[in-house]
């Protein structure tokens, strides 16, 4: 620095808008924004929290009240903690590890932002706290008028200290925190997904008598019925373990399969570390076979339980009378959480967040992995011992340092023998209870070639031969099957698909056992094999591409344009006016033929209905958990049958009908990693006249 050079201090000014921005960005949606004030109250030792809403379906009249039993703030800590963003009043709290005077709790909030994702719910905010000892404390906050002001010192705010107390009286401490002037008009399926979220906010496995929090919305008693909970469902668990991993292995292991009365043919069983299956594997291992150790990272121990359950329609009919609720209860709340000290790390164990990549992993071993969709799983830790790792500032999980990767390796090496044990019990309860042959046909067959193969053919040459081409059947023919390919816009059922590998199964094995593997058997199979592989490339054909749903709506509907007229059914263009963001991946031609489907389902049905004014109604909807969802209603009859089963193959109400287009629609939906669901009254915005129609949403994951 030269002598002419001049030197200017200066200082960061921080807009008066940027608190706007932190609720904003930093906190994704309601249930999020209520989760991090919800953490407040259980650092400031409360005991419980009561969340009450009102009008929240009208967004100038509704009210949200967070109200706990904590210990309270004075003016001063209102002052420069609460009022002072990015605080480190926290962390400095747990660096030493000062826990709370009545249950002793480290503080599980650090980053002094979480607090202004009250911003996301609403415009207004009225603070009233009490400590003990201290006069109550009132602060309001109005987030429209920060922008009329450039700097966030500019703003103007008072606090207020009541000399007589208005909210905590004769001793009471805590903090009311009540939000006015909501940012959006609340749904039924929004309010139901943040009363979902905070029922999880504590493991469902382990009481917690010292905090609760509790969710009400007082004039909306209807937009909670039919939830199921934990106690509902958890005896319906087949499989459930549960262990505790230190260092560099698995200390505590147990497992049990508990058959339910409904199946006495078959026994459970219950194993531990000594078994000699999960003995051999309580060393920590990577996905590469890699030893390492938790120990070498600040983790501390990690006790890990779960329950699992099944699915397969041939072990719901033995035992699950709801399978509607089952089903829709296992969609919304399977996964594995993560707990520390008690309280839930988001947003692990989230539908759209498959953390552990069980998903994937079931591709390679389909009968064997996990999904999330039939385990519900808990891992808990302690604040005190898992300082290396770190909470994102976007309250999305943990930072991905080495630390979380072993913390993640190891939670996957114990799941691998989970999954090891189960898959013996369930193969026990499949051929006890499982499809018979004549349910399943042609994997039956297979399986008897492939014994027959192995037992009378001789050359091993040719023995391995057939057995490669059989497994590579065995492997295609499932995935057809599960995936129904593209059949109805191929002009083929899969009954024809079904009947014509049948023939030629059956074909191969009378010339087996007739001839020994001559060479017209090898012919044969080869020629399986090829009609097969044309059957899988119509899948393969199906890829993704980058599409506007509206435009695809579109498209259905001019394809569609001339029933529509002839049948004098009125569409209602709602997805028009939609303003959201469209464009998502999906298979455009199946979809369209999906959404085809649906369409002359609807035009049958109100036929059926006798209604004079028949209408279908379109819509393009973005819930919470990062689906964009087609919508589609119609005024006509509704379902007559239960909708958990008319997706099924070949189940259908209408006299004649096939019984496939559901369920095609559903597994064309599923291979994309969306859903095909049907919406209650009220979990989208739909006018009155759809209310006892049907409701389908085609939803896309973003």
């Amino acid at each position: 620095m030269s002598a002419k050079d001049k030197e200017i201090a200066v200082k960061f000014k921080p807009r008066a808008r940027l608190l706007l921005q932190l609720g904003d960005q930093l906190i994704k949606n309601e249930s999020i924004a209520l989760v991090e004030l919800v953490k407040n109250s259980y650092d400031a030792d409360a005991n419980k929290v009561d969340i009450y809403m009102e009008h929240v379906d009208i967004a100038d009249e509704g009210v949200i009240i967070i109200e706990d039993d904590g210990y309270g703030m004075n003016a001063e800590t209102v002052e420069n903690v609460w009022m002072e963003p990015g605080s480190d009043f926290k962390s400095e709290k747990f660096k030493k590890r000062e826990l709370s005077p009545k249950y002793g709790r480290l503080p599980i909030g650090e980053k002094g932002i979480g607090r202004f994702g009250v911003h996301k719910l609403g415009n207004q905010i009225e603070l009233v706290t009490k400590k003990e000892g201290a006069k109550e404390v009132f602060v309001k906050i109005d987030w429209t008028i920060f922008d009329n002001y450039r700097y966030l010192e500019d703003v103007p705010i008072k606090i207020i200290e009541r000399e007589q107390p208005l909210l905590f009286k004769n001793g009471a401490t805590g903090t009311s925190i009540t939000i006015s002037g909501l940012r959006k008009e609340w749904t039924r399926g929004v309010a139901r997904n943040v009363k979902r979220t905070i029922t999880a906010l504590v493991s469902p496995f382990e009481a917690n008598d010292s905090f609760s929090a509790k969710f009400d919305i007082a004039d909306k008693p209807g937009w909670f019925e039919g939830l199921l909970e934990w106690d509902d469902i958890k005896d319906y668990a087949l499989f459930n373990f549960k262990g505790t991993i230190a260092g560099s292995k698995i200390k505590k292991f147990d497992y049990s399969f508990t058959p339910w009365a409904s199946m006495p043919k078959i026994s459970g069983r219950d194993a531990d570390k000594d078994n000699a299956i999960v003995s051999k594997f309580l060393e920590l291992e990577d996905g590469d076979g890699r030893k390492f150790s938790l120990g070498d990272h600040e983790v501390g121990d990690v006790i890990f339980e779960g329950y699992i359950f099944d699915r397969d329609a041939y072990v719901m009919k033995l035992g699950v009378s709801d399978k509607t609720g089952f089903k829709h209860y296992l969609d919304n709340n399977s996964g594995i959480r993560v707990f520390r000290d008690g309280l839930r790390v988001y947003d692990y164990g989230e539908p759209e967040n498959d953390w552990l990549g069980l998903d994937l992993r079931r591709v390679n071993q389909p009968t064997k992995r996990l999904s999330n969709n039939i385990l519900l799983g808990a891992v808990y830790l302690k604040r005190s011992d898992s300082s290396d790792l770190i909470e994102k500032t976007n309250r999305e999980g943990f930072v991905e340092n080495a630390a979380y990767t072993a913390f993640r390796d190891s939670i996957l090496h114990t799941l691998n023998i989970v999954e090891t044990l189960r898959f013996s019990d369930k193969q026990k309860l499949r051929e006890i209870y499982g499809p018979t042959p004549k349910s399943e046909p042609v994997l039956n067959v297979l399986g008897d070639l492939k014994e027959y193969v192995d037992k009378n053919v001789k050359e091993e040459e040719i023995k391995k031969e057939i057995v490669s081409g059989l497994v590579k059947i065995e492997e295609d023919y499932k995935r057809i099957n599960e995936n129904l390919l593209k059949a109805a816009g191929a002009g083929l059922s899969m009954s024809v698909v079904v009947h014509e590998v049948e023939k030629i199964i059956l074909e191969v094995a009378k010339v087996l056992k007739a001839e020994n593997a001559s060479e017209r058997a090898m012919n044969l199979v080869k020629h399986l094999e090829k009609l097969i592989d044309g059957y899988s490339a119509i899948i393969r054909k199906s890829t993704q591409t980058n599409e506007d749903v509206r435009e695809v709506i579109d498209q259905a509907l001019t394809n569609t344009e001339y029933r529509l007229s002839s049948h004098k059914v009125e569409v209602i263009k709602a997805y028009k006016n939609y303003k959201g963001g469209s464009k998502t991946k999906i298979a455009r031609g199946l979809v369209i033929g999906s959404i085809m489907n649906i369409i002359d389902n609807s035009i049958y049905w109100l036929e059926k209905a006798g209604r004079k004014k028949k209408k279908i109604y379109i819509d393009v909807s973005e819930e919470e958990k990062g689906f964009l969802n087609i919508i589609i209603a119609d005024n006509g009859t509704g379902f007559l049958l239960p909708t958990e089963e008319i997706t099924e193959p070949f189940v259908s109400a209408k006299p004649g009908g096939i019984g496939l287009g559901l369920h095609i629609a559903s597994e064309i939906m599923a291979a994309q990693k969306g859903k095909l669901s049907f919406p209650e009254y009220g979990d989208f915005e739909l006018p009155d006249e759809f209310k006892h129609g049907a409701v389908i949403s085609f939803s896309f994951k973003r």
